[in-house]
């Protein structure tokens, strides 16, 4: 069994960012803008000593909440794919814009994102302790898409096959 803790980073933290989907049919195709949101949800099978699954400050959090604002944070995100992505880094030689290649820009492509490094940098602020069960990229109040971890996934469907064999279910 699993403990869980959440964390909310939400809109009004200030990550306003703007991208384009440039495949899409529709005007997401142009450039325009959200202050994005995101919830994390840990999952760790033992608490640290103070009796957290991870610590919510300088300690655990802290580094993601500084990757988050250096990649969210008043920045332009370009797809890697995008066909004008040369016109988007030069905006950024010219000073006028903080250009953020990213894998794509979709809600759930930033979620995937978000939780391969938030994943990274839990992993070694907690030794291995803890992991990142998911995270939700939330763009306002009607759209949102979550990435969950297809090991987090495996393991609780694992512990409960377990516990269903245990019972003689």
């Amino acid at each position: 069994m699993a403990y869980r803790s959440i964390k909310t980073y939400g809109a009004e933290r200030g990550l306003s960012c703007a991208y384009r989907q440039w495949a899409a049919d529709s005007h997401c195709q142009l450039l325009h803008g959200y202050s994005l949101g995101f919830v994390f949800n840990f999952a760790a099978e033992q608490l640290d000593a103070r009796g957290w699954v991870v610590d919510f400050g300088k300690g655990g959090f802290g580094a993601i909440r500084e990757w988050l604002h250096h990649i969210f944070d008043h920045t332009l995100l370009v797809a890697a794919d995008d066909p004008a992505r040369a016109e988007f880094e030069r905006l950024q030689r010219l000073g006028v814009a903080q250009v953020r290649i990213v894998p794509g820009v979709s809600a759930e492509a930033l979620a995937g994102y978000v939780f391969e490094h938030a994943q990274a940098l839990v992993d070694a602020a907690t030794k291995g302790r803890c992991w990142v069960a998911s995270v939700e990229c939330r763009e306002h109040g009607a759209n949102a898409a979550v990435f969950e971890n297809p090991n987090s996934v495996l393991r609780q469907v694992s512990a409960e096959a377990l516990s269903l064999a245990l019972k003689g279910l």
